[in-house]
Formats: structure tokens, C-alpha cells, sequence
């Protein structure tokens, strides 16, 4: 089970939390909680699920003991009840796909994903890059899908606005 999911759950944790060091703290407290809990694993979701459940808690924990003031997952985010509108969009069609996987851009992305509030990163997180399904993700998160897809939906958004910058200057420069 270890070897199975250290991998996709240390890179889970070091979205969240972004530094590698606490990521591992994640990752080694998720597996000390998931073998003391094993006993008590109750099949109502995969195993899967439970493991980044378990993980995902866990890196909010890491968050929340590095900065006190962030929000809990359960909670609304008070940006969600209004509806977002993006203010610069860029037409990224005419970007060659080489460019879009280079080391800047990369870590250009991984910074915007950074920038986002910690209940739009982790819906991003889990469905775009671990690729849960979105029942996955809502049983993960305990959410409902209709939730999680709004969430994602903005996260989206959002990545897209902090990424049109960058990119309009990239598609100047070409």
C-alpha cells in the first residue's frame, strides 16, 4: 500500500503545501494514521479515496499550523457565494505546445496554483493533476459533486486570470 501511493500522495501534499519538507511530514503522517485506522477501514469508500482523504487532511493541518488564518475546506469560501468573473483573458491557441511544457511555464503555473484559496487548489489538485473522478474528489473531500464541480469550475477561472498575463506577454514575444 506503501509503495502503491506514496508517490501520488507526496506529490498531492506538496501542492497543497508546497515545500518539500512538510510535504514528506504529510505524506509520513498519512500513512501512520492510515495503519492505525486500517482495522477500523469500513469499505463505505474505496481505499483510494480514504488514503487522500486522510492526506488531504493532513496537509490542511501542515497549513493551518503554518498560517492560523486559513479556512477549512468544509466552510464556504466567501468568495464562492459571489460569482467570479475573470478580468484579463488571453487567447493561448496560437502558443506552441513546447512552451506550455517548459520549466518556466511549469513553475509559472505552479505559482498561480499556489496563489489560489486552499478549497479551489484542493478540488484543482485532486481532479486535475491526482486525476480523481469528481465522485472520487466529492467522497475525498466530503463534498457533493455538484460542489466540487463549481469549486474546480472556479479554480479554473481563476488559474486561467493569474496565467493571462504571462501568456500575453509570451504571445507578444513570439
Amino acid at each position: 500500500m506503501v509503495q502503491a501511493y506514496s508517490e501520488p500522495i507526496y506529490r498531492l501534499a506538496l501542492r497543497m503545501v508546497s515545500q518539500p519538507q512538510d510535504a514528506e511530514d504529510v505524506l509520513q503522517e498519512t500513512f501512520l494514521k492510515v495503519y492505525h485506522a486500517l482495522p477500523t477501514f469500513e469499505n463505505r469508500s474505496s481505499l483510494s479515496t480514504w488514503i487522500y482523504r486522510i492526506a488531504v487532511n493532513e496537509a490542511l493541518m501542515s497549513i493551518r499550523r503554518r498560517d492560523p488564518g486559513q479556512v477549512s475546506l468544509d466552510e464556504p469560501d466567501e468568495s464562492e457565494e459571489s460569482t467570479f468573473e475573470p478580468r484579463e483573458l488571453a487567447d493561448w491557441r496560437e502558443l506552441p505546445e513546447e512552451m506550455l511544457l517548459t520549466g518556466e511555464m511549469r513553475q509559472v503555473l505552479d505559482q498561480a496554483i499556489e496563489r489560489l484559496p486552499v478549497t479551489l487548489r484542493t478540488v484543482f489538485i485532486l481532479r486535475d493533476i491526482q486525476n480523481l473522478s469528481v465522485r472520487e474528489t466529492a467522497e475525498t473531500l466530503n463534498l457533493t459533486e455538484a460542489t466540487v464541480k463549481t469549486r474546480l469550475l472556479r479554480a479554473r477561472l481563476r488559474l486561467r486570470e493569474l496565467l493571462s498575463g504571462y501568456l500575453s506577454q509570451r504571445m507578444t514575444e513570439k
